[in-house]
Parts: structure tokens; sequence; C-alpha cells
């Protein structure tokens, strides 16, 4: 699959700027109602799905730079409205590697703090955040601690379905197919005590790193 050419950075750059200025306060309803808030990068072309055929490629130099400092600059709002609130919070950047664009901050209290402390998977061997890759914004990397995580796709057992769910048998075949292949590469299996529903494994593949960025 061929890259789509980013063009025009210079509006991606402005947008950038009105994204990071709309979501420095926290939406205390979001709060209120689900104990939760996040923000993506919701910058075009990279929080679309492409319809073309091709891949969009992620962000590099400036424009990479200027959405992580945005995660940042929010991040330090966020905090400063939260500490206000006088409870237990969790608070991370979630910065994805090689799949920067859906790098995310998150906020939980109550009963999703241990939810998103957990929503990752922790795995033996360590790795650490490199700030000087990230250009000019190494200070500001380096007063965050960084905890390393593993970005990986999940499918579940039941994730081919039915036949009748289909178009056509040949879809139905031709998925099981692509599923049979799938589970040949290396990943993670996890079996459940107690099943969900038809839901009894669940399968990770691993993508790449996610580092869980945070002050004291």
């Amino acid at each position: 699959m061929r890259q789509q050419k980013i063009r025009g950075h210079k509006r991606r750059h402005r947008h950038i700027e009105e994204w990071r200025l709309e979501n420095l306060n926290l939406r205390f309803d979001l709060i209120e109602k689900y104990n939760a808030d996040h923000i993506d990068i919701v910058v075009h072309p990279w929080c679309d799905i492409s319809i073309i055929n091709s891949k969009i490629p992620e962000p590099k130099a400036k424009t990479k730079e200027l959405m992580l400092s945005g995660l940042m600059d929010i991040y330090e709002s966020w905090k400063k409205q939260l500490d206000e609130l006088g409870q237990p919070y969790y608070l991370k950047i979630w910065l994805y590697e090689p799949r920067f664009s859906k790098s995310q901050l998150v906020c939980g209290i109550g009963e999703k703090i241990d939810y998103y402390e957990n929503a990752f998977f922790k795995p033996g061997e360590s790795k650490k955040l490199k700030p000087k890759n990230y250009g000019q914004l190494t200070g500001k990397i380096e007063s965050f601690n960084w905890d390393y995580r593993v970005d990986e796709d999940l499918y579940e057992n039941t994730e081919v379905g039915e036949p009748e769910m289909y178009a056509s048998r040949q879809d139905y075949e031709d998925t099981k197919k692509w599923f049979a292949q799938l589970l040949k590469k290396p990943h993670r299996t996890n079996k459940f005590i107690e099943p969900i529903g038809d839901i009894t494994e669940s399968y990770s593949f691993k993508r790449g790193d996610i580092w869980l960025g945070g002050q004291n």
C-alpha cells in the first residue's frame, strides 16, 4: 500500500494549535458522568481513516514535536484543575511509538484509576524513552516520568463471527482464512477464567511501544 503524501504543513500546524487551545480545559461534565476524560490527537489527516487505498504516514519532525508539546501543555493544564479537586486521580500521556498518531492524554478518578493503571501489558523487559529523539522537546520530556508498556492489537476468539454476518459465504471463508493466518504470527494468548458470553480467549499482537508519562 502506497503512502499518502501530506501537504500544507503550515495549515496542519495551525490546526494543531487550535486543537491544543480547544482542549486546555478539563471537561468536568464527563468526569462527573463517566469518571474519565481523554484527548486524542484530532488533527487531519491523522485522525482520519484513509479511503483511497493509501496509508497515512505518521507525523514527523516539527509536526510531531508540536503534537507532543500540545499534549504536554494540556496535561499541565488538566493537572492544575485536578489538583483543585483534592481527590486521587489518574493523569497520563500515552505516548505511542511508532504509531505516534494514536497518542493521547487520559484522565480518570474513582474506579477508573485502577482500570487505567492496568490498561496495558507490562513486559519483563525494561526499555527507556529517549528524550533526544524528540528534538527541541528534550527538556520538557525529561520533566515527566515515563513507564514502559507494550502497544498491542487485541483480537478475540469470536473475531470471525458467524456466516450469516457476511455478504457471501466466500467473504466468510476469506475472513476465516485471514484469522487463521494471523494466529500463526507471534502473539500472547489470554484465556478467561470466566467467559464473557462466547469470548473465552483473547490474542495480543505487539505493534510497538507505549510510554506512560506523568509528573509527581
